[in-house]
């Protein structure tokens, strides 16, 4: 019988299988941040096993709250600071050069096909957009990990998630992991790696497929993951050019890492994206979506274009095609954060920038901020926020403060706009 990409990786990573259906793996890429990391620290200090098993393989950066706002979150900062300087972890990423983990941590080429990848953070699944299995844990652990190099899971279960057609103009990532949210819900995948493949999935860049992953978290997803492919490997050889002679010996060797003809999966969903909508969270739960269409006219007093989801390049191209030459309308507040300092400075050089500062947007540096409610924008109780962010959780932005989810595009609209508006009227 053939295998997932998923079951592949664990068959190269095992170290022990303690029960049946629980696996040890050995784990390629501990990845840190200065919320849920200090926990770990700190505990392992008490214990008096403060080491890490490998400096070279553990990555840091201090993105949640950047630079620190008070005392508590100075405090966090400098646990993690200390501890990377003391145990000589070269990838650590502070004030200046840091951004946000799960945009920096790829533009590094710390991912690649078939690694295993582990942070104390939900949203750690982006990576498997690299044909990585990557997945979110507690702070139990992540001790374990950033002391013995290895992690514990489950038996692993992959839903199979074809996506076929193509896309139009004003239709993006985005939108294709709501829609796919909106269809089988918040517990749809639950436990179980979102394995998504088709058409679209193969035209789609490393970005996108990056927002795709990003939120298979929302729909109960251990991880979402991508077949490595020539796009995957165009976007690593830089980082791997001594592996392979040319892109396309690179592509070739990550076909290791595609799953088997005869695979079996859990679950299969299909999604035709030919008529596919702008979509836009309407309440509290991540599948609670609609089309645009359905949402229009709603207003909105904050408009925020950034986070993990879509702070990349790409997501602000997209949204400066509709705030260009345009003001932002009275009595919104529009606050853009690129993901990263080479988003920053690459959006400086193209003009970007300029465009979303022309239009009456407040540009931050890079941080997670507001789209976890701890800086950068949070929101006042009754008020309304066009997000690109990952979640729409009640008072996930600011206490009694409501959050619709969209595309960058879609956003940048109803900056323009005053209220939800299908961007596909301005483009």
């Amino acid at each position: 019988m053939g295998k997932t990409i998923t079951e592949k990786i664990f068959s190269t990573h095992l170290r022990d299988t303690p029960s049946p259906g629980n696996y040890v793996l050995d784990i390629d890429v501990v990845m840190c941040h200065e919320i849920t990391t200090p926990g770990a620290i700190l505990d392992l200090e008490t214990r008096g096993i403060d080491r890490v098993f490998d400096p070279a393989r553990i990555k840091a950066v201090i993105d949640h709250v950047t630079p620190s706002k008070d005392s508590k979150t100075a405090t966090q900062a400098k646990i993690l600071r200390d501890w990377a300087g003391r145990h000589n972890i070269v990838d650590f990423f502070d004030i200046g050069s840091n951004g946000v983990c799960h945009a920096l941590f790829p533009e590094k080429g710390f991912i690649r096909p078939g690694y295993t990848v582990i942070m104390g953070d939900s949203h750690t699944c982006t990576h498997g957009a690299f044909g990585a299995f990557a997945a979110g844990v507690g702070t139990t652990d992540l001790e374990v990990g950033i002391l013995k190099g290895v992690c514990s899971f489950r038996e692993p279960e992959s839903i199979l998630v074809e996506i076929n057609g193509s896309l139009a103009d004003g239709v993006g990532a985005k939108d294709v992991i709501l829609k796919i949210i909106r269809e089988i819900t918040v517990n749809g995948a639950t436990n179980m790696v979102m394995e998504f493949r088709g058409e679209v999935i193969d035209a789609m860049s490393m970005e996108a497929r990056m927002t795709l992953c990003n939120m298979a978290i929302e729909a109960g997803g251990t991880c979402g993951i991508c077949p490595p492919d020539q796009t995957t490997a165009e976007y690593l050889f830089p980082f791997m050019k001594d592996e392979a002679g040319s892109v396309e010996g690179l592509a070739e060797c990550f076909r290791d890492f595609h799953s088997d003809p005869d695979a079996v999966y859990r679950k299969t969903f299909t999604l035709e994206v030919a008529d596919l909508a702008p979509q836009v969270t309407w309440g509290y739960k991540p599948d609670e979506v609609r089309d645009i269409g359905d949402m229009a006219g709603t207003p909105v007093d904050q408009v925020y274009i950034g986070s993990c989801t879509n702070g990349r390049i790409e997501d602000l191209r997209a949204a400066a095609r509709i705030l260009k030459d345009k003001k932002i309308v009275a009595g919104v507040r529009g606050i853009l954060a690129p993901a990263t300092p080479k988003v920053y400075s690459q959006a400086m050089e193209e003009g970007i920038i300029k465009i979303f500062m022309d239009a009456g947007f407040c540009v931050t540096n890079p941080t997670c901020g507001a789209c976890l409610g701890m800086s950068n924008g949070v929101l006042a109780a009754g008020e309304v926020c066009a997000s690109t962010t990952n979640r729409n959780f009640n008072g996930r932005m600011g206490k009694g403060g409501m959050v619709h989810l969209m595309n960058p595009m879609s956003a940048a609209a109803a900056a323009v706009t005053g209220e939800i508006t299908d961007p596909r009227d301005m483009i």
